[in-house]
């Protein structure tokens, strides 16, 4: 069993920036895939970016790439998101996520997920 807990959403005009953390409880040694996606009122889940212990590696959708960046600090089991040059589009609930399985797929399939942390972002 694996426990996740997100922080650091919050409301930002167009442009800024917002670190998004995730600390995970549990079996942590077993994680294969960790990453992050969102969802936005009326739309579909998003798969926004995942790191991969497993061969290692990184996924980034095609919207976020060169703004956001996925990182992981393993002695405090603690996941990353850095989101910079933020825009109105990438408003959204975003949830952490977590599989022990490998090959794990999209981060919305996973095993475990957290409670999710708001981004709003307006311009």
């Amino acid at each position: 069993q694996v426990q996740l807990v997100e922080s650091g959403g919050g409301s930002v005009q167009a442009g800024g920036s917002l670190r998004l953390s995730c600390a995970a409880f549990g079996d942590t040694y077993s994680i294969n895939c960790m990453g992050w996606f969102r969802q936005a009122p009326g739309k579909e889940r998003e798969g926004v970016a995942s790191i991969y212990t497993s061969g290692g590696g990184t996924y980034y959708t095609d919207p976020v790439k060169g703004r956001f960046t996925i990182s992981q600090d393993n002695a405090k089991n603690t996941l990353y998101l850095q989101m910079n040059s933020l825009k109105p589009e990438d408003t959204a609930m975003y949830y952490c996520a977590a599989d022990l399985r490998w090959p794990c797929g999209m981060a919305y399939t996973w095993q475990y997920r957290g409670q999710g942390t708001q981004v709003t972002v307006s311009s």
